[in-house]
């Protein structure tokens, strides 16, 4: 396990307990006392967690990790969904793509596959997909406006429904925090969740991608009722009841 996942791995443990030990996080991760409190140390200076007498306690934004914490977690499930995901564009197409680390992986897996003779167009709030992307010559790119959100690299705010406006997107792929039946897709911020509510009212259709482990949850802010929503590629973790519900409500599941 490398730095970075024992890093992911100790703010989602401090997300879902609050406080957690030396020993504790020590026994969970199968690393060393000393380790761990180093890791304590170096988080805690970049105000991610609390240290505490023994241990360390949540700050308040650990729920909501920078993105570069997340890429190692479910990395090859997110991998598998993203190819999946690829081959439903069609050359030329005009793709809409929010923020997250399974849409980033989205994008790379469609620069990767693309046909650079007919190329297609990405429509982002995520200035990490921007970014990575420009360079590729058969990749046309138009980015939002608004307010850059350091935690996720995604801009929010009413700036971004200028563009919005303005555009229409052929297939929409959404990352999400949470999607479940009643709640539909949901994200910790608000200000993430319009944004990208209005992403998804300019698309043809509209493809969640997520794995397994955000299905059946609910986060803060909705993003769009379950009806919005025409397909969902996930992973084989998902389970049968899990996926039939999600059938049952009219979205199109795809297990990888």
């Amino acid at each position: 396990m490398s730095r970075y996942e024992r890093w992911n791995a100790i703010l989602e443990l401090l997300a879902e307990e609050g406080r957690l030990s030396v020993e504790q996080a020590a026994q969970s991760l199968e690393v060393s006392t000393a380790t761990i409190r180093r890791d304590f140390d170096e988080l805690a200076g970049q105000q991610l967690l609390m240290r505490t007498r023994g241990g360390a306690v949540t700050q308040s934004v650990s729920y909501d990790l920078p993105l570069r914490y997340k890429t190692a977690r479910h990395a090859g499930e997110k991998q598998r969904i993203a190819k999946a995901a690829a081959a439903l564009v069609e050359p030329g197409a005009v793709v809409g793509m929010n923020g997250g680390t399974t849409t980033s992986e989205v994008a790379r897996a469609l620069a990767t596959v693309a046909d650079p003779e007919v190329g297609f167009t990405i429509v982002t709030n995520a200035l990490n997909i921007a970014a990575e992307l420009t360079v590729r010559q058969h990749v046309k790119i138009v980015v939002t406006g608004g307010v850059a959100r350091p935690q996720s690299y995604e801009l929010i705010g009413p700036l971004a429904s200028g563009v919005l406006e303005q555009v229409a997107i052929d297939i929409a792929f959404l990352g999400v925090d949470a999607i479940d039946v009643d709640a539909g897709a949901t994200a910790h911020h608000e200000g993430e969740a319009s944004v990208n509510s209005q992403l998804i009212e300019r698309a043809g259709r509209v493809v969640v991608v997520a794995d397994a482990s955000k299905v059946g949850r609910r986060a803060f802010a909705r993003i769009c009722a379950i009806d919005a929503i025409d397909s969902l590629i996930t992973d084989d973790g998902l389970s049968d009841d899990a996926a039939a519900r999600l059938t049952e409500a009219g979205v199109t599941v795809t297990r990888v």
